[in-house]
């Protein structure tokens, strides 16, 4: 089953294993020695990250390594973008609106 990648972002210890992601591919009990929660709800973590496509395991010989699919996090930029568009344009009437209050007191 595939799940839906907000799904895997709105929970804040997935994001925190997102960001260790980021930096270095890294085994399950390398990440959960950044938590203070149980090795099984790590993997459970993990598993959902995958089912989201937003991690993908490697094997190298016996320890499976999880790094940051980078693509699919451009979909959630994406949709972030249209957010981004409207406080961009909020803030530059907010700017206008101040630069005109700034020229009346002149």
């Amino acid at each position: 089953m595939r799940r839906d990648i907000f799904q895997a972002i709105a929970d804040p210890t997935r994001r925190a294993i997102l960001v260790l992601v980021a930096a270095q591919a890294m085994t399950p009990n390398a990440i959960a020695e950044h938590f203070e929660i149980r090795r099984q709800s790590i993997s459970k973590h993990l598993r959902i990250l995958s089912e989201c496509d937003l991690l993908v395991p490697r094997q190298e010989g016996r320890e499976i390594f999880y790094e940051l699919k980078i693509d699919k996090m451009k979909e959630i930029d994406t949709w972030l973008d249209q957010f981004r568009k409207i406080m961009e344009e909020s803030f530059k009437r907010l700017d206008e609106v101040l630069y005109t209050l700034k020229n009346k007191k002149k």
